[in-house]
């Protein structure tokens, strides 16, 4: 009897040090971003108009919070062979779809900038947001809707809705150029960005956009976080003081810098 107590107790200890392991490996995996990602990098620096070539890539892990939608993984790296770069890249610096340019002009490609499963989707902003187009390639920004009558009457039922958070611009305008000069605008001067978003994302701002107004929101490249549960904000917010001073509240929490200092 003791024997067989003593055996279910060195299994349930053995189980015990198993799940503990498994435990602290999951947890050390979260702590430290998730999974790692093999992504591009330039082994040694590649001028601006080159090709990339075999003996010029390598590869490097990087912990799945920490990877950049714009980056290029390994498994893409057939794609982008020969092609040319249109930005100078540094040695040790991670490969962006957005450094790549066609073979034949300056401009960037549009459809080789786009992820797999992703899709190239336009967004057309109200003519007087003319901070539209100081957006470049490259940057991220959050969409948001506005729908509703927006009548004097009912104006309460006039609501901002955010859509979609931290989407990748790739073309602004008619350019695909993250640096330099844009090209005239050949869309009647309506500020028009493109962006990439899956399929259902691109569905949402398809219906959006046939049902409302759409305005975007620059964001820093750097914060990668997005929020939940997001109230829609309608009028009665604007004009009750209380609902304006809560969602001033969490304005004031968030730090702010200025330029490029601490």
């Amino acid at each position: 009897m003791n024997r067989r107590a003593l055996f279910i107790a060195l299994v349930v200890g053995i189980l015990g040090v198993f799940l503990l392991l498994l435990y602290q490996r999951r947890f050390e995996a979260e702590a430290s971003g998730g999974e790692k990602v093999k992504l591009l990098i330039a082994l040694k620096q590649i001028d601006r108009g080159k090709p990339i070539t075999e003996d010029a890539v390598a590869t490097r892990e990087v912990p799945q919070a920490y990877v950049e939608e714009r980056a290029i993984k390994e498994l893409d790296k057939s794609k982008i062979m020969n092609l040319r770069v249109g930005n100078t890249v540094k040695a040790q610096q991670t490969l962006m779809w957005t450094d790549l340019v066609t073979a034949t002009e300056e401009q960037r490609d549009l459809a080789s900038m786009v992820q797999p499963g992703y899709r190239a989707v336009s967004i057309r902003t109200a003519r007087e947001e003319s901070s539209t187009q100081l957006i470049r390639p490259g940057d991220y920004v959050d969409v948001i809707g506005v729908f509703g009558t927006g009548t004097a009457d009912n104006g309460d039922k006039e609501a901002a809705v955010v859509l979609l958070q931290r989407v990748l611009v790739v073309a602004s305008g008619a350019s695909t150029q993250s640096d330099g000069q844009k090209e005239a605008d050949r869309y009647g001067g309506d500020p028009i960005l493109t962006v990439s978003l899956t399929l259902p994302e691109a569905q949402i701002l398809a219906l959006a956009a046939d049902r409302g107004r759409i305005a975007v929101a620059l964001r820093n490249p750097d914060d990668q976080r997005t929020a939940e549960r997001l109230p829609d904000i309608n009028m009665a917010a604007i004009v009750d003081s209380k609902q304006r001073t809560a969602i001033q509240g969490v304005r004031s929490n968030v730090p702010q810098r200025i330029g490029g200092g601490n």
